[in-house]
């Protein structure tokens, strides 16, 4: 059986096709039987800027930490935070 798509609109702005888009079926308007698997390696995830105020003596110890492994004590402190919440995932799984 052959299914007849519906011909796409021509919209003219991003958020004219947002709102499209969140009220329409894709599949009556794409085959996606036929989208091809893309990589794009380049592509860096979004990030949102914090501010935290940590104890003189923490920081310090973190910077010395970070300074050992000659990584900026930022990048230090969110791949801690992304190991201790992969853990906390895998002990919640148990």
């Amino acid at each position: 059986m052959i299914r007849v798509r519906k011909p796409r609109p021509e919209l003219v702005s991003e958020a004219d096709e947002r709102e499209f888009w969140e009220l329409h079926d894709s599949t009556d308007y794409v085959d996606w039987s036929q989208a091809e698997s893309v990589r794009l390696p380049n592509l860096k995830p979004s990030t949102q800027s914090v501010s935290m105020r940590f104890p003189l003596g923490l920081l310090e110890r973190i910077k010395i930490e970070a300074n050992k492994r000659d990584v900026p004590y930022q990048s230090l402190i969110k791949v801690w935070l992304a190991e201790r919440l992969a853990a906390e995932d895998a002990r919640l799984r148990r």
